[in-house]
């Protein structure tokens, strides 16, 4: 399989700060990939430069073959890439209904595109708040808005920052349940989280960083069978 996302040498810093120290991270076309660590060893860092929101000090990033690094985060969008923010931000004052319609897009012209309709097919709970505000609703049902919202742009690429933090078990399960569904069609898909045990199971690759360098890297058969890694850099 050829490389969907190649992430090279990636440094960033918040001023004088440096706070990621040469990440690499490569994604092929369809495969799903965990990126792991404890709070503050800089995932969302390393996502945000990917999406654009971050300036990248030194290294480089490249998307279906284009380097990405230094474009806007608006033109990373319409190239594919979707984010699934950590704590969901959906506005508060529009619809479900508004929220999918506004982000509907398949700039890249694909047979049966992701489209509102598939999403309350996916999410048959949103089907029934379709009307409600997104401040009107649960977390569990803004994280799911926040997946079809990204759904809806067709992307190539489908991130996710902390998937299911702060979710009940069983809004937890359809998530997971979710992710699995699109792994199986096939969308490549990029995970923060902190189940381990889940994302073995969803994931093929799994990048562990510490202190805003890859500490380790492997497929998830050689991180099942090390569960002395989980304890050292993860905490589990």
């Amino acid at each position: 399989m050829s490389a969907l996302l190649e992430i090279v040498g990636l440094e960033v810093a918040y001023g004088p700060s440096q706070v990621l120290f040469g990440i690499d991270l490569t994604i092929a076309e369809g495969e799903a990939a965990t990126l792991l660590g404890r709070n503050g060893m800089g995932k969302t860092t390393t996502l945000r430069a990917l999406c654009g929101l971050q300036p990248v000090r030194a290294g480089s990033i490249r998307f279906a073959g284009e380097r990405i690094d230094g474009w806007r985060p608006d033109r990373i969008g319409r190239a594919g890439i979707a984010l699934v923010p950590e704590g969901r931000q959906c506005f508060p004052n529009l619809t479900v209904d508004e929220h999918l319609l506004a982000f509907q897009a398949n700039r890249r012209g694909v047979a049966g595109p992701w489209t509102p309709a598939r999403v309350y097919e996916l999410f048959p709970r949103l089907a029934e708040r379709r009307k409600n505000l997104g401040n009107q609703l649960s977390g569990g049902e803004q994280q799911m808005l926040a997946i079809g919202r990204a759904l809806v742009t067709n992307p190539r690429l489908l991130v996710l920052d902390e998937a299911t933090e702060g979710l009940a078990p069983l809004i937890r399960d359809e998530i997971w349940a979710c992710l699995d569904r699109l792994r199986g069609a096939g969308q490549s898909v990029l995970v923060v989280d902190k189940y381990v045990e889940k994302l073995i199971a969803l994931a093929d690759r799994h990048t562990i960083v510490e202190r805003g360098r890859v500490v380790w890297a492997g497929s998830s058969a050689e991180l099942d069978a090390d569960h002395a890694i989980w304890h050292r850099y993860l905490g589990l």
